[in-house]
């Protein structure tokens, strides 16, 4: 018979090949979290549809109509709508991601497994609402007569940036929330304030030209303007803050991960 031999400091060695070998449990936490999350519900997935297009409705009244903000020609509606499908991932991602540690409490403190599992499978959630709210954007294409370009090519670049700018930020504070429970308090203000100084409602455009590198350290104002781009053919992008802003979601993603992985080897004895 075999010798089994236990040696010390191999956990951060294999950690990232261990990240593969438990695919399946990230496939199974993901459906789960998406089966709960529209079990029981009375009008089920539609929220996914509701919730951003009353969102629309209102920023296209107030920005659009009253306001009068300009929109590269594009129908407001549909210049809201290509702004808020990555909000809506993003905002959905980062809370889901935030206290994803804390929901799964008894599964982390019985069983060993790369821990980064359990916040990464959460965004899925956030993904599944992100394809059904992409029916409000195809049903605006029709009733404006708008043909999508090329540029649609590229959604998916855009879509990977939006999961990386919530997933960099969610690990971090998933982390905290493990050991400080009233980071759970912050992130419905994190939330709502972010949606007021990010693009969504309005084009970043009309922000004065000194200030657009300091306004795109908002690591969703590059993704929201790529979003813009590739949905609604314009050129909203302000190329060097769009660079600001792409490293800062990378900045963010290894600081989140660095963090996480400091943390968590904690996480049993806290939570």
């Amino acid at each position: 018979m075999g010798k089994l031999v236990i040696k010390a400091g191999q956990t951060e060695k294999h950690y990232w090949t261990d990240l593969w070998r438990y695919r399946e449990l990230f496939f199974i936490l993901a459906w789960r979290d998406v089966a709960v999350r529209y079990k029981q519900t009375v009008i089920g997935v539609a929220w996914a549809v509701i919730r951003p297009l009353l969102t629309m409705i209102i920023f296209s009244v107030i920005f659009g109509r009253i306001a009068k903000l300009p929109s590269n020609g594009v129908p407001y509606p549909l210049f809201v709508a290509a702004a808020m499908l990555p909000w809506q991932f993003f905002a959905n991602a980062l809370t889901e991601a935030s206290g994803s540690l804390v929901e799964n409490e008894k599964l982390i403190t019985k069983v060993y497994f790369p821990r980064l599992v359990v916040p990464a499978s959460s965004v899925i959630v956030s993904l599944i609402d992100f394809l059904i709210s992409f029916v409000i954007l195809s049903g605006l294409f029709v009733w404006y007569h708008v043909m999508p370009s090329w540029r649609l090519l590229a959604l998916p670049g855009f879509v990977l940036l939006a999961f990386v700018a919530a997933l960099g930020p969610g690990l971090i504070i998933t982390a905290l929330n493990v050991r400080y429970r009233d980071f759970r308090y912050a992130i419905p203000f994190i939330v709502q304030f972010g949606l007021y100084i990010s693009p969504v409602g309005f084009s970043s455009a009309v922000v004065p030209g000194k200030w657009r590198l300091i306004y795109s350290l908002n690591p969703m104002v590059g993704v929201i303007d790529g979003f813009r781009w590739a949905i609604c053919g314009v050129n909203t992008i302000y190329w060097p803050g769009f660079a600001i802003s792409m490293m800062l979601v990378v900045s963010l993603m290894v600081l989140g991960i660095s963090f996480f992985r400091r943390t968590e080897r904690n996480f049993a004895d806290l939570i």
